[in-house]
Order: structure tokens, then C-alpha cells, then sequence
């Protein structure tokens, strides 16, 4: 496939191009050109060129456009989830959920971009009157990670079109490809061209071209904590507004008086989906001691149950890791644990044998008697892994869950609602669930505190960020004569 720059298939200038890899089974599924500053700047003008147009576009004709792609999305998600599943390895089912459920967040958008209004206070004087409206912000870069390609970036683009700015929209190296078919998508629901732009290449040269160029007012991020403070850094020579959603290292704290069977179902599932490959996702566990081997033993029972298989052509509950890179950072932060005491109770080094051989396949993983000594409980480890760590009192918990840079997401589990929630208000995160975990909500704000990132995502809150406050003062003759 071809870059996607305004409405039309177009290769990289130089000619290079770069193969994507399903990671499940190694082979070259596809090439995607490698583009660069050239590349980014012609998808850039593409850009601000549709956006003169696209701004002065009534907000309820933006919405049938972009129900209309949630529509088309809905009827091809078994086709790009398809695609999806052979160029990151999470199973089928896990790729269609993915778009229907990108394709919901479009209609939420959509809604939302409705109820935006203007505003004139009523203090004032005779004869003048102040209006409060928004504008677009402007072209929008997004710069976007493997591990849930569709979601991620319609986090940032159904918000940013419905706003009434324009995109060109940089995916991962891994998984370009599912990307570049939403780009299609979009246009045959009749976006004008120029709106949704993509291109791809490797994100240090490309990327940083984009986050540079002059044109663009904005720069919506999705990955690591290292790699948005540059942009971050690279963003300010030009006064661009950024929204950053970066890496996490969430805890689950799970109290004596916690339902067991559903504080360790929820956390397994949580906590080994998509492979462990995303940032909210449980990475450490502090359990209460008077209940800590019940808790492992509860755990142990649900993490047997996951079948690590081809997500294409078997029914498994896991995939493989997307890369070479992931896998080395998760058997690093296993053989830490391992050295420092730490027991590892399942799980714990590459699968071998039959398909798995082909892939970077690593099983769903129970680390027991972790500390704040290991890289288990203190980086992010984005891959099937699970510290656990006993502790003695509810406030130790909270001072373990809080003794981190990252604040993204926590989780709490007890039968106390008052001291749940308690708790849940002291956690140092954008987002805590308490006793049970479920995907987010498209309504409420997603995003984190401290070096888990910079500002908000989803619903209202998603829409707002593309938007300036202008305020207009108006002066007129009030007589009637």
C-alpha cells in the first residue's frame, strides 16, 4: 500500500519503502513507503489547503459525514479487523471489537460536535455586547502506537473533523496498514480530499519533520513517556498545542474483604489483553497479606485458562508481541524479577515449538513476592506480565500505588464502598476502577497525571482540545430611532 495524501495513493519520493511483518508467523504481508520530510511537508499543504474549506463547514454537515464513516466502518470491520489482526497479531475477534467500538466513538464525536455552542454573557452596557465562540485550532498532526492502531487514532481524528480541523495522521512502523485503510474509508464516505491525510515511514525522521513543520497548530501523541517529552519539547519551537497520552505503570490494590474470584478474573483479563501490549492495562498488583496466596492461587486458575495462539486462525485468547523490542523488554523485566527474589508462579520465558517458533509468542505471566526493587513494579512493561506484592495496610497501599512517575489508570477492590472509594479518590490517576474493570467509557475524559501525560481524550473532553476560545466585542447603535 501507498501513502494516503489528500485523497489520492502516493508513494514516498525517494521510492524506499519497508515491509510490514505479521508477527504471529513472520512473513512479509505487505510494504508501506518510507516517507520524509518531503513526504510530510506535501501531506501537510494537503492538509491546510482542505482545512480553509472544512472549517467553514456547517458542524451538522461534518456529522453526517462522519456517521456516515462510522456506518462504513461497521460494515467493514470484519475486513480491516482481518488486516489488523495479520500486522499487530491480536486474535480476530479483539481486531473487529476494535472497530466497531472506534466506529461508536465517531458517533459520540459526532453528537458532541452538535452540542457545541457560542455564548454571550449578559453583564455589559448598552450598545455592546460580547460573543464567546470556538474556532478550530488547525491542521493536527497524531502520532500514533501499534498496539491499538484504529482506537487511538480515532481518539484524536473523530474529535479533531468534527471541531472542523484537519489531520495527516502518522501510524506505527508495525501497523500501518489497517491505517491507511480507515483513510480510504473516510473518503469514500465523502470527506473532502485533504482531510485525513497518512502517511508512513519511521517516526523519528518523519515525525519530527511533522511536529516542526510551521503549518500545523497542534500535535495529538499516543506512546511512550520518553518519546512525548520530546515532542513536546520539539512542539514548543512553534507554540503548538499538544495533547499527550503516555506510558503507564498502573497498580490494582485488592483489600481483604474483596470479592477474590472477581478482583483475579478482572485482573487477568485486564492485565493480559492484547498481550499485555497497552498502557492502562494492570501491570503490579498489591494484595492485602491476610488473603495473598488465596488471591495468587485464584489468579493462577483464571491465567491457566489463556490460550496463546495465531490470532488468525485459531481461537486463543492471546496473540503474539508485535516485535523483537517488546519481547526483549519483557523477558529483561522477568529476569530482573527472577534475580532480585521474585517467584515466577506461570508463565516466564518465550513459547517454543510448532507455530509459536515463528513468532515473538511469550505466555501470560504471575510474578509473586515482587518489590519496588524490580522493573516489574516500577517501569512499564507492556507485555503479559504481572507483579504481585503483599502489603499490610491500606495506607502501604496507597503509598506503593503512588510511588511512581506515571499516573494513568488504577484499580481498586474491596467490599468497603466508602474505603474503595477513599482510595480510589487518593490514587494519583486520570482514571480508577472499582471492583471490576471495563473499557473505558466514550463519554467520560481519558488521559493521565504526572508523566502519564497532558491533557484529555474522548467525548466532550476529546472535542474541546481542538478548539480555540475567541472572544468578539461588538458595538452598535442601540438607539431605535
Amino acid at each position: 500500500m501507498d501513502m494516503f495524501i489528500d485523497g489520492q495513493w502516493v508513494p514516498a519520493r525517494t521510492g524506499t519503502r519497508q515491509n510490514v511483518i505479521n508477527p504471529a508467523t513472520g512473513v512479509v504481508i505487505d510494504t508501506v513507503p518510507v516517507g520524509d520530510a518531503q513526504d510530510a511537508d506535501a501531506a501537510i499543504r494537503a492538509a491546510d489547503r482542505a482545512f480553509q474549506g472544512w472549517k467553514a463547514t456547517p458542524v451538522a454537515e461534518r456529522a453526517k459525514l462522519q456517521k456516515r464513516a462510522a456506518r462504513l466502518m461497521r460494515e467493514r470491520a470484519h475486513e480491516i479487523g482481518r488486516v489488523l489482526t495479520t500486522e499487530l497479531g491480536r486474535p480476530l475477534p479483539g481486531a473487529i471489537a476494535e472497530i466497531e467500538r472506534s466506529a461508536d466513538l465517531l458517533d459520540v464525536y459526532a453528537e458532541e460536535g452538535l452540542r457545541l455552542h457560542a455564548e454571550m454573557p449578559l453583564a455589559g452596557i448598552a450598545g455592546e455586547k460580547v460573543i464567546v465562540t470556538r474556532e478550530p485550532v488547525g491542521v493536527v498532526i497524531a502520532i500514533t502506537p501499534f498496539n491499538y492502531p484504529i482506537t487511538l487514532l480515532t481518539f484524536k481524528l473523530g474529535a479533531a473533523l468534527i471541531a472542523g480541523c484537519t489531520m495527516v495522521a502518522k501510524p506505527a512502523e508495525d501497523t500501518p496498514l489497517s491505517t491507511l485503510l480507515l483513510a480510504a474509508l473516510f473518503c469514500e464516505a465523502g470527506f473532502p480530499a485533504g482531510c485525513f491525510n497518512v502517511v508512513t515511514g519511521r517516526g523519528r525522521v518523519i515525525g519530527m519533520a511533522m511536529i516542526e513543520h510551521p503549518l500545523p497548530r497542534k500535535i495529538a501523541f499516543t506512546g511512550g513517556t520518553a518519546a512525548g517529552k520530546a515532542i513536546a519539547a520539539a512542539a514548543a519551537g512553534t507554540m503548538k498545542r499538544v495533547t499527550l497520552e503516555l506510558g503507564g505503570q498502573s497498580p490494582a490494590i485488592v483489600c481483604a474483604d474483596a470479592d477474590l474470584a472477581m478482583a483475579a478474573g478482572a485482573i487477568a483479563r485486564h492485565g493480559f489483553a492484547n498481550s499485555g501490549q497497552f498502557c492502562y492495562r494492570v501491570n503490579r498488583v498489591y494484595v492485602e497479606r491476610p488473603v495473598y496466596q488465596a488471591f495468587l492461587d485464584k489468579l493462577l486458575v483464571e491465567t491457566a485458562k489463556l490460550e496463546v495462539g495465531d490470532g488468525l486462525t485459531s481461537g486463543c485468547a492471546l496473540g503474539p508481541l508485535v516485535n523483537e523490542k517488546i519481547f526483549r523488554n519483557v523477558a529483561l523485566q522477568v529476569a530482573d524479577a527472577e534475580a532480585r527474589g521474585a517467584r515466577v508462579l506461570a508463565g516466564g520465558a518465550r513459547l517454543c515449538g510448532g507455530l509459536h517458533d515463528a513468532g515473538w509468542f511469550f505466555p501470560p505471566t504471575v510474578i509473586a513476592d515482587a518489590d519496588h526493587s524490580m522493573l516489574v513494579m516500577t517501569e512499564e512493561t507492556f507485555g503479559p506480565v504481572l507483579g504481585i506484592m503483599p502489603f499490610d495496610g491500606r495506607g502501604e497501599a496507597l503509598r506503593l500505588a503512588n510511588d511512581t512517575s506515571y499516573g494513568l489508570a488504577g484499580f481498586v477492590f474491596s467490599r468497603d464502598l466508602a474505603a474503595a472509594l477513599t482510595m480510589a479518590e487518593r490514587i494519583e490517576a486520570g482514571s480508577v476502577w472499582v471492583n471490576d474493570i471495563h473499557r473505558s467509557s466514550h463519554h467520560a475524559p481519558f488521559g493521565g497525571m504526572k508523566q502519564s501525560g497532558i491533557g484529555r481524550e474522548k467525548g466532550l473532553y476529546g472535542v474541546e482540545a481542538y478548539l480555540e476560545y475567541k472572544s468578539i466585542y461588538l458595538t452598535y447603535d442601540e438607539s431605535l430611532s
